[in-house]
């Protein structure tokens, strides 16, 4: 039986491993806040204490931190644990700084290192229907395929350097966080201007202009319903993390650099921890509510 350890146990971590237990894989997992981990047991998941007591004798270790600083600092508590040869799917958005030092570590140590962003939000996710962008080894192909099977509904195989996933999750999501913040901004503006939002979408319905996205984010703007599917902080990091790779690039976003500023707005209007269709609340002064 394939072993796996997940490292983080967030939206998208505890997601991905209650799918890898219905594939019957061996789970392990370990969070920072063990809580957030333990109701995995009941999905089959053997909860650990740290990073090294889920790794230990795995075949395969799973990151699904924050970031690249978390996921570095949750490697090298594992490193005791860790044994060459074995595979590290790296799944956590590092951006173009962060994810040298994991390269670097995964060099050092000897494991097949596949820089595996995904694609999807909390709905794919525990559905089992995200799409993996995955760059890495020829050899940790197969030993990686139960687990990119049980996670995802395809995997996009785009080279073997590290740094190839990356990339290609860095464009996708700065169209991800365009539609939410133009999503957003174009019911502010309705409010505005006294124009009814369903009439905006009604105008729009089935033409070129309307996409499902929007019919999502609207939704969730319009109910309040801010269950967070991608989180306005973990959005906020993205945005930066785009705009460094265009600074990087020569290449100006100002699009992504003004998306990033309503994200930190709103993450100070308290809603960090909502999902990021609350830029919405961007666009008006603090004391509106």
């Amino acid at each position: 039986m394939t072993s796996v350890a997940v490292l983080g146990t967030g939206i998208m971590g505890a997601a991905m491993a209650r799918n890898l237990c219905g594939a019957g894989l061996d789970v392990r997992v370990w969070n920072r806040t063990r809580a957030k981990a333990e109701p995995l047991a009941e999905a089959g998941a053997r909860v650990a204490d740290d990073p090294a007591g889920a790794v230990d004798g795995a075949d395969l270790v799973l990151t699904v931190l924050h970031d690249s600083a978390a996921t570095l600092a949750a490697v090298h508590a594992a490193a005791p644990a860790l044994t060459a040869g074995t595979v590290w799917l790296q799944c956590t958005t590092a951006g173009l700084e962060g994810l040298p030092p994991l390269a670097g570590f995964a060099a050092e140590r000897g494991l097949l290192f596949v820089d595996a962003p995904v694609l999807g939000t909390r709905g794919p996710a525990e559905a089992g229907q995200l799409t993996v962008l995955a760059a890495g080894p020829e050899a940790a192909r197969g030993p990686a395929a139960p687990a990119l099977d049980a996670v995802g509904a395809r995997t996009v195989w785009v080279g073997e350097e590290p740094g190839a996933a990356t990339r290609l999750k860095l464009v996708c999501n700065s169209w991800v966080l365009a539609l939410t913040h133009g999503t957003a901004e174009a019911l502010a503006l309705a409010a505005g201007l006294g124009v009814d939002p369903q009439d905006f979408l009604d105008t729009i319905e089935s033409g070129p202009l309307d996409n499902g996205y929007l019919r999502v984010k609207a939704a969730a703007i319009r109910s309040g319903d801010l269950d967070p599917s991608f989180a306005v902080d973990t959005a906020e990091k993205d945005a930066r993390l785009i705009v460094a790779a265009g600074d990087a690039a020569g290449v100006r976003l100002d699009v992504a650099a003004a998306g990033a500023e309503r994200l930190r707005r709103a993450s100070e209007l308290g809603r960090g921890g909502q999902d990021m269709a609350a830029s919405y609340w961007a666009s008006f002064p603090p004391d509106a509510g």
